[in-house]
């Protein structure tokens, strides 16, 4: 048997003929099939009149309007507004939550002080303070970085706090029979451990920061995608609005490919060496 790699497999046939295996490639020919077909599932409803092409037009008129957005340039402006009001509130959550939910998580007196403030916004729906920020802070770029680092804080937080209280004490009391001082402990058992809750809260974070701008843009903005498919609409650019969301699709599932491809960068000590 000859062997290329970790996904690549050459077994040898009886007939002499040697097989070559992509299990990697095998998952993303099928994944890409479903959604080929649902593309194509998409294409022929509003032809064949199983839905009204005025509200649900074609894959391929879609495609195109987006195409023209493209070209002209519309479509980078607002997907750039969108980014960077996207990017600034969901970094600035990542550097107060997670200092913040270590500390929580670490010090009993810290938690026992801040646990009734936290539970009272981490109930509060974001978007019900939509108007509450528009009215302090206008309806400028503040308010909607100000309304994303609301809506990724709690997320990030709650899970990092999560993660330190929940540490597998054997580490801990591991760690501590070692003679390890408490910042050698903190830094070497406690942050690797929760590395992985964490990221479970920074990714859920991360769709939160889409959704929770997309929703500001429509309220009041001049650009963006949310400004996009809100004007779109108003205006009865069907293609054109169809074409916002599916950028925003795939913003979200770009931004999520890459936090989970973080993840597993910082999670390396999991994985099984046999791998």
């Amino acid at each position: 048997m000859a062997s290329f790699g970790k996904s690549i497999t050459a077994p040898m046939q009886p007939s002499g003929r040697i097989r070559f295996s992509f299990p990697g490639v095998q998952k993303l020919v099928k994944q890409s099939l479903i959604i080929l077909l649902l593309l194509v599932l998409w294409e022929i409803a509003p032809r064949i009149g199983l839905v009204d092409p005025t509200f649900f037009p074609p894959f391929s008129k879609i495609a195109e309007s987006g195409w023209e957005l493209a070209i002209s340039g519309d479509l980078y402006t607002h997907f750039q507004a969108s980014i960077l009001r996207s990017l600034l509130g969901f970094g600035l959550a990542i550097l107060i939550a997670i200092p913040l939910g270590l500390v929580i998580g670490w010090y009993p007196l810290a938690n026992e002080l801040l646990n009734p403030v936290l539970e009272l916004f981490r109930n509060t729906a974001a978007l019900a303070l939509l108007p509450v920020f528009i009215l302090l802070l206008g309806i400028g770029e503040t308010s909607k970085v100000s309304i994303v680092l609301f809506a990724c804080t709690f997320p990030i937080l709650l899970n990092t706090i999560n993660a330190v209280r929940n540490v597998d004490p054997l580490l801990i009391k591991s760690a501590k029979s070692m003679g390890l001082p408490s910042y050698k402990l903190f830094y070497k058992v406690i942050l690797p451990a929760s590395i992985p809750t964490i990221f479970t809260g920074i990714r859920m974070a991360g769709s939160a920061s889409i959704l929770v701008l997309i929703a500001a843009e429509m309220v009041g903005a001049k650009e963006g995608l949310g400004y996009l498919i809100n004007y779109s609409q108003q205006n009865f650019q069907i293609p054109q609005m169809y074409a916002g969301i599916i950028t925003i699709s795939l913003l979200g599932v770009t931004i999520n490919y890459f936090l989970v491809s973080l993840e597993r960068k910082f999670s390396k000590w999991k994985t099984n060496p046999s791998e």
